[in-house]
């Protein structure tokens, strides 16, 4: 037999390169059976370059036919490889959001692939006029249990999972008759939108959209990205294509390769977040404060920034797509319609800013400098005259701070903030960093960008209550609830024989809200809906209080005072010089171990005293 065998070419589907010798030996076996006047692929390394998805040129010698007599002997093939792939190559795609499917299937058809699909994706294609191979012809099972079973089978993360560098894989592959799948493109049930649908979602739909074959494809795709390129971004397609083509380097295809896996376990990552948290809080409450024993938090790149804090760190800004953050609000949902790009700083400026003017229910103006308010103030008819007392409270600090409205920006407001001069000098045009607020009318838009080309104009949706917070210190988070008392959910309670008036208790209800936004040590000036002076992040109190009685000047007397924790003394310090300057009344948590001297002090100068019994630490 062995003086009359022509070529050796196994009809093995989809597999790799395999050594001539080793398929003479299945041959004498029985195992393997020959054609004739077919073509051997000589040569070494492997001619087939699995990087790339395509064959290299190569060597054929065409009818190596053995033509010796019976008795002659097979030459040593040991260093000889053949090309077995045999028919076209698959892709698996399975999608539920069904983006540019159409530009997909037509590329890859281009190049040759069999398109291998599942359920509405497969009639999709077909109905498009693709031809399909439907899962359950590839896998000679129908689709099971509702749906909940139609690729976890071995036909697919066989053919998947094999690298085809290992004989003994692609051995196992031909044993059982599975072929290779080369690209695989999945994208996940919809859950995230299913569960926070208008309407809400009960469980056994949660659960029912909780997706198991696609990350498992996912997944298997990924960890054999070097013979198997995973899809599950549609911006991702025009690259898949222009690869497959072979118009990539292989150092880029390498990289190609590696980020689709990243992006691959990325996605299914997020995914399982989503689901463990959304059963979390199915499991002890979705209003109950709960910390879960572990924590994950999906986040998505929003922007590369230019740099951090400083110019020498490197900076990024990521979005929290974590059921604690649907729909809260807050700065992540800017939108910037005019500028330079926002920066590090930029974006924790105007964070603090928007934080603070949220807060307040009446029209509002906020103006913030290194993430502290240096002016606010509040008006139901007149938001212009807002704006002006806002600026007027610290006019040097104020001069390229960042502006915030609770309200939507008009062209009056626009113009006024384009062309207000300085109160220090009267000439100088105010320079801003930021405009942030909900809405601008298109003429407000138009005239607030001819302030100039710099000016960052942001459209925010308003803060909710309710949120989270996490920070970061040397190797850990710390995560509390967010500070979102109102002055609705507490009592002022009038600790001195002096009696506010209804007037000076709004005053203080007022400097209540601001004090809570300034860095502690912090002590507030506020008079008739606007901050006269503050002073913040002083190591005590006492110096804290003299910056804002300086701010505030004159206007000190008769104003309200909040203190963001209680006086540890009163006597010679902060609360004495308080009630020397005039003030009115004074607000505070209280809680010191000297709180009577505080109200002894205050009785002595006839000023009232309001204990809050919530203290508002901001470090």
């Amino acid at each position: 037999m062995a003086s009359r065998l022509a070529t050796l070419l196994p009809v093995l589907g989809n597999s790799s390169a395999h050594s001539v010798s080793s398929i003479c030996n299945k041959a004498f076996s029985g195992l393997c059976p020959l054609r004739s006047f077919d073509s051997v692929v000589v040569g070494s390394p492997r001619v087939k370059d699995h990087q790339q998805q395509r064959l290299l040129p190569v060597k054929r010698v065409s009818g190596w036919r053995a033509m010796a007599s019976t008795t002659d002997s097979l030459p040593d093939v040991s260093n000889v490889t053949i090309d077995v792939s045999v028919g076209p190559k698959k892709a698996l795609i399975s999608l539920s959001e069904k983006k540019d499917l159409d530009v997909l299937a037509k590329g890859l058809i281009e190049l040759g692939f069999t398109l291998v699909s599942t359920g509405g994706t497969a009639s999709a294609l077909e109905k498009a006029g693709f031809e399909v191979t439907r899962v359950e012809q590839l896998t000679s099972f129908p689709e099971m249990l509702d749906g909940r079973v139609k690729t976890l089978h071995p036909a697919v993360h066989g053919g998947i999972l094999a690298r085809r560098d290992l004989s003994r894989h692609m051995d196992a592959l031909e044993e059982h008759g599975i072929g290779t799948i080369d690209v695989v493109v999945v994208n996940l049930y919809p859950f995230y939108s299913t569960i926070t649908a208008p309407g809400g979602c009960d469980f056994d739909k949660g659960v029912e959209n909780i997706d198991i074959g696609g990350p498992s494809m996912i997944r298997a795709a990924a960890k054999n990205h070097k013979d198997v390129l995973v899809v599950v971004d549609p911006e991702d397609y025009p690259t898949l294509l222009s690869n497959l083509r072979g118009e990539h380097e292989d150092e880029a295809n390498e990289t190609f390769r590696r980020r689709l896996a990243w992006k691959a376990f990325q996605h299914c990552a997020s995914y399982d977040t989503v689901v463990a948290e959304w059963f979390w809080r199915q499991t002890v409450g979705m209003d109950n404060w709960n910390p879960a024993p572990t924590l994950s938090v999906p986040l998505s790149l929003k922007q590369v920034l230019r740099y951090g804090e400083n110019p020498h760190q490197k900076a990024a800004f990521y979005v929290d797509n974590s059921l604690a953050e649907f729909k809260a609000g807050g700065i992540a949902t800017s939108i910037q319609h005019h500028g330079k790009e926002m920066s590090y700083n930029n974006y924790l400026d105007a964070d603090a800013a928007w934080n603070c003017v949220c807060e307040f229910s009446t029209p509002t103006c906020v103006i913030v400098k290194h993430t502290n308010p240096c002016g606010v103030a509040s008006s139901e008819s007149d938001l212009l005259e807002a704006y002006r007392l806002a600026v007027r409270a610290d006019p040097v600090s104020a001069f390229g701070g960042i502006v915030a409205f609770n309200v939507e920006v008009d062209e009056a407001l626009a113009r006024e903030i384009r062309e207000y001069r300085s109160p220090t000098d009267g000439e100088t045009r105010m320079f801003y960093e930021i405009v942030v607020a909900p809405k601008y009318t298109a003429k407000g838009l138009e005239v607030l960008k001819g302030k100039s080309k710099t000016l960052r104009i942001l459209e925010t949706e308003p803060s909710k209550r309710g949120r989270r917070s996490l920070r970061q210190v040397g190797g850990g988070w710390l995560l509390q609830e967010a500070d979102d008392l109102t002055p609705d959910d507490i009592d002022f309670e009038v600790v001195t024989n002096k009696v506010p008036t209804l007037e000076q208790v709004e005053d203080a209800k007022f400097a209540w809200l601001c004090v809570k936004h300034v860095k502690s040590n912090a002590i507030v000036f506020a008079k008739h809906n606007k901050m006269l002076g503050m002073g913040s992040g002083q190591p005590n109190r006492v110096k804290s209080l003299q910056i804002a009685l300086e701010k505030s000047g004159p206007e000190a007397i008769g104003a309200a005072v909040a203190s963001d924790a209680f006086f540890p003394f009163a006597w010679n310090d902060a609360v004495e010089e308080a009630c020397k300057a005039g003030v009115a009344v004074i607000a505070q948590p209280g809680g010191s171990m000297r709180d009577q001297d505080a109200i002894d002090c205050c009785n002595k100068y006839g000023v009232a005293m309001l204990f809050t019994k919530v203290r508002h630490f901001r470090h």
